[in-house]
């Protein structure tokens, strides 16, 4: 089959790879502009992009990079590839109904959740936090709704105890490859399964900020635990501790109450109580300085801990 791949994100890439050794043509990628990143702002390709890089990519095959992949001249560039199926993964713009019409056969969209649950930007995310014992990656047929299209195939795992943001990504990003190419193994016999989504049990999951980590201590302590997981690496959690950001990495459940926010102990272990019990923090890194365990950290704080904001 002819494909066009459409994706940015770190999690799209070992697709992509799994794409560039089938037996499937390539001819075409699309993804996001350049960018500077990290506090020297350095110009960089986006993760897609840089697979690519000194690879000897099929003939034909260009990279396109639009800011608006609404503009005009993008959707003709693309029509003029003749894909039979368009791929998309963790790209970060909406596609249009007119980049939605050109495949021949599908426009195909892998999602990081078991849809219809956590449709939106961060779904990872959202079913860790949620307490969810499994998710998935879904294959849909994409529309012009917000991940609203019909499911091809599903593949589940279970998310652990010990998951964060960034290990259940890397896991999803492993099972996504085989889920694509028995799809298209599907589309190319004829016999791809089309159900519809149930939109009585949708949730959603939106873009998430750096402001949606800052940690709300009348939560129960539970829940604070997997919004930490979470949220690591991004968007991070933190709390206010003697007026600077302390960012968390890390942090257990202890069997303590207090008022939330409180320093229940901080001799040898820093504890604080949430609305229902209370969080032994873990890894942890005050604002200006480097990440360090909790106990280092108190060596040369705790006499001067006042509370958590």
């Amino acid at each position: 089959m002819r494909i066009v791949f459409i994706g940015t994100g770190e999690i799209g890439v070992p697709t992509l790879r799994a794409l560039l050794n089938s037996e499937h043509k390539i001819v075409g990628i699309v993804t996001q502009p350049d960018k500077p990143v990290g506090r020297e702002q350095r110009i960089e390709p986006p993760p897609v992009k840089k697979v690519l890089i000194g690879r000897a990519r099929p003939p034909g095959a260009p990279i396109l990079q639009p800011p608006r992949i609404k503009d005009s001249h993008v959707f003709e560039a693309i029509r003029a590839l003749k894909p039979d199926v368009i791929v998309v993964m963790a790209y970060g713009q909406i596609l249009p109904r007119d980049v939605l019409e050109i495949p021949r056969l599908a426009c195909l969209n892998l999602h990081a959740s078991l849809l219809p649950r956590w449709r939106g930007a961060a779904p990872i995310q959202a079913a860790i936090a949620a307490g969810d014992r499994e998710t998935g990656v879904t294959v849909m047929y994409m529309d012009e709704g917000l991940d609203t299209g019909d499911i091809l195939l599903q593949r589940k795992i279970a998310i652990l105890l010990t998951d964060t943001g960034g290990s259940l990504q890397d896991r999803l990003e492993q099972i996504a490859p085989e889920a694509l190419l028995e799809s298209l193994r599907l589309l190319g016999a004829e016999s791809a399964p089309r159900v519809a989504q149930d939109n009585a049990r949708a949730t959603y999951a939106p873009k998430l900020k750096r402001k949606d980590g800052k940690i709300d201590w009348s939560e129960p302590a539970e829940a604070i635990e997997r919004k930490i997981r979470a949220f690591n690496p991004w968007p991070g959690t933190f709390m206010k501790l003697n007026g600077r950001n302390l960012k968390i990495f890390s942090a257990r459940v202890a069997d303590l109450s207090g008022k939330p926010g409180e320093i229940l102990r901080s001799e040898n272990e820093l504890i604080i109580a949430a609305g229902k019990g209370a969080l032994s923090l873990g890894e942890v890194q005050l604002e200006g300085k480097r990440r360090m365990s909790a106990a280092e950290f108190l060596r040369g704080h705790a006499s001067r801990l006042r509370g958590a904001d």
